[in-house]
């Protein structure tokens, strides 16, 4: 196992100290599976909220998690920044799978995931037939539109177009003109449903729509020119894997646009819309898209009332090595 040439003999004693502890080792291995809140960690573990935040700060203070603040929540991750984010990936392969109390631990962070996955099916399920106004609420949509197109390149045609969280297929439908062959994937039915309807209505039938997860996209490496992710990535578990999953599918030189909120403080929107995230710094972005082995253009800011809409564009590179390092990073 190699580590980062900051990490001293010092500090990996300390490290080793910090983690050394039933609690904390349960929470490294909870938190090399995604990042989690507070509340989350209590509920899995069982314990009271002001232990599991003592651990937590202790193992943040030994560089083992970072903790990032984000309106009311805060989220509790290994960063691949962090000094110590090898150590703990080793820890983690280290555990017994066969204890039980790890066991349990993974069938309730199972059960959380589930929990979330259900809750934001239902919000899409019960929003479906207005999706497209509630994505209006915070800035013109059509504004939004036309910097994606924009950034697509406006006369530069595309032969396959991934839509990411496609929703009512709207953004199919804007760039239906430009593309040979367009794919719009979700996991939601009801969306899919108005998304069929919607194309058959406006009579496209080089699109089409089908389900499945944006984790794990039905495609082969290096075949789409173009993706979108629009508005999806505030509702994602983890985000960078997103990123990564369409940098994957990318040929080289392929074209990512992605679109969502610059950060904010909006708590609302987390009970009344199912948001995970409270928009995104560019540089967090911008970290996410390097390690996919993307190069991000400046970000395009759209200010709104009360909110900003970011959008990105990304380029894969299209270097052997690079593409190598990023199908690493992805596995």
């Amino acid at each position: 196992m190699s580590v980062e040439p900051s990490f001293t003999l010092d500090i990996l004693m300390a490290a080793l100290r910090a983690a050394a502890e039933p609690t904390r080792l349960r929470l490294l291995a909870l938190c090399a599976e995604g990042e989690l809140t507070v509340s989350e960690l209590t509920q899995i573990l069982g314990q009271s909220q002001p232990r599991v935040s003592r651990h937590l700060k202790l193992l943040c203070e030994a560089g083992l998690l970072e903790r990032v603040p984000e309106g009311t929540w805060a989220f509790y991750r290994v960063g691949d920044r962090l000094a110590g984010a090898p150590l703990v990936r080793a820890l983690a392969t280290l555990l017994p799978a066969s204890d039980a109390t790890l066991a349990r631990d993974a069938e309730r962070l199972v059960a959380v995931k589930r929990a979330r996955a259900d809750a934001a099916e239902r919000y899409f399920r019960d929003n479906a037939a207005h999706w497209s106004a509630i994505r209006s609420l915070h800035i013109d949509e059509a504004q939004v539109e036309a910097t994606v197109l924009k950034l697509l390149g406006d006369a530069t045609p595309i032969d396959d177009l991934l839509d990411i969280g496609t929703g009512t297929g709207r953004l199919l439908e804007i760039l239906s003109p430009r593309v040979k062959r367009g794919l719009g994937v979700d996991m939601s039915r009801d969306m899919l449903s108005i998304a069929r309807s919607n194309l058959e209505r406006a009579g496209i039938k080089h699109c089409q729509v089908r389900q499945a997860d944006m984790y794990a996209l039905p495609l082969d490496s290096g075949s789409v020119d173009a993706a979108v992710i629009h508005q999806v990535l505030h509702f994602a578990d983890e985000p960078q894997k997103v990123i990564q999953e369409a940098a994957r599918v990318l040929k080289p030189h392929g074209r990512l646009v992605i679109v969502d909120f610059a950060p904010h403080d909006l708590e609302d929107l987390r009970a009344r819309h199912a948001h995970r995230r409270l928009g995104f710094a560019d540089a967090e972005l911008r970290h996410w898209c390097a390690a996919a082995g993307l190069d991000l253009d400046p970000v395009t800011a759209l200010p709104g009332q009360p909110l900003t809409v970011h959008v990105w564009r990304a380029v894969k590179r299209g270097n052997a090595i690079q593409n190598s390092q990023q199908k690493s990073a992805a596995e």
